[in-house]
């Protein structure tokens, strides 16, 4: 087999991206430290649960929104479980599930962290880009994550985060 190598405009945009991207979630890993002592992934399952109706996602269903494994997906609910701003409910449907749900001093939490938060994504990414890159940023994105997705297949890989566990015995 031979190796593809990057090409030199290849290898000059992945460096450019891996340094961009460092650096984003460096900036906005400090503000949400800085404000709510909490990371970004912390956020993040926050505000997704906000989008839910009724502020409640099967846990399963917070990990593929998510993009992470569903253990480091638990280990960040009992997290913030602990900080009182979700909880866990049984699944009435499947015994085995169980839902994740926003609760009142969590949307709270998230009401008081997102103006900082957004001001930072801008001020750190949209602020460096005119209106017709932020639409190819949007396009570039989309399209890698449908083929690390395997969406344009039509079929979910058994590899993505959500699908993966990073300790433990296999269902």
């Amino acid at each position: 087999m031979t190796t593809r190598w990057l090409t030199p405009e290849e290898q000059r945009a992945w460096r450019a991206y891996i340094a961009a991207s460092h650096l984003l979630e460096d900036a906005i890993d400090r503000q949400l430290q800085q404000e709510a002592g909490m990371p970004h992934l912390y956020y993040s399952i926050l505000a997704n649960l906000s989008e839910a109706p009724g502020r409640r996602l099967r846990m399963t269903g917070l990990a593929e929104r998510t993009k992470i494994t569903r253990s480091r997906l638990t280990y960040a609910v009992t997290r913030l479980e602990k900080d009182g701003a979700v909880r866990r409910e049984g699944c009435p449907s499947d015994r085995r599930g169980s839902i994740a749900v926003l609760t009142d001093a969590g949307m709270t939490l998230l009401e008081r962290t997102a103006p900082g938060h957004v001001e930072t994504v801008r001020a750190t990414l949209f602020d460096h880009l005119t209106p017709e890159q932020v639409g190819q940023l949007e396009e570039i994105c989309a399209g890698v994550a449908r083929g690390l997705q395997g969406d344009e297949a039509g079929a979910v890989p058994d590899d993505v985060p959500w699908r993966r566990r990073s300790s433990g015995p296999c269902p």
